[in-house]
């Protein structure tokens, strides 16, 4: 039974349901790093970790797009790569308060790596993919669900693409 719910959360229990796919909840005290977040997660390793970043790429065009990149939890992506991607002239991660309005309320540290549920575009770094399993934060700090590497490609649809410091 599941008490701690929030809209996000219940949107990806309700999501992963309707795909009738394999997937598992943790609650847990709260965590804001991928490093706290495998510590409390028994049975996951850091890499199995999807590390989902809002970021906030400034276009030549001189619009703002934000996206998400989703990577293991034990690696860094790679400023020079995404900017690339985008031919960016500028690049860095969403404030506190954007992620919060992007995501309509939901905590920094609790955003998980759905983000066409908050309607922005989702790379995805190939490296993910090495993992069966793969486990996140669902809209809050203190629950995450671990669920199939191909399912969460399935059902999400990332872009995939190398966005991973080596």
């Amino acid at each position: 039974m599941i008490h701690h719910t929030n809209s996000t959360t219940s949107q990806i229990i309700k999501i992963l349901e309707d795909w009738g796919c394999w997937f598992e909840t943790f609650e847990h005290g709260p965590v804001r790093t991928s490093e706290e977040a495998a510590k409390v997660r028994s049975g996951y390793s850091l890499k199995q970790g999807a590390k989902a970043m809002l970021v906030k790429v400034k276009l030549r065009t001189n619009e703002t797009k934000y996206m998400m990149l989703v990577l293991p939890g034990d690696l860094r992506f790679d400023k020079a790569k995404v900017k690339q991607l985008y031919d960016a002239k500028d690049f860095g991660m969403a404030t506190e308060d954007e992620v919060r309005e992007i995501t309509k309320g939901v905590e920094p540290g609790g955003v998980p790596p759905f983000g066409n549920l908050f309607n922005i575009e989702i790379i995805a770094d190939p490296k993910l993919f090495e993992n069966e399993k793969i486990i996140f934060n669902a809209g809050s700090k203190s629950f995450s669900i671990a669920m199939m590497s191909s399912d969460y490609k399935d059902i999400v649809n990332p872009k995939i693409l190398p966005i991973s410091l080596n």
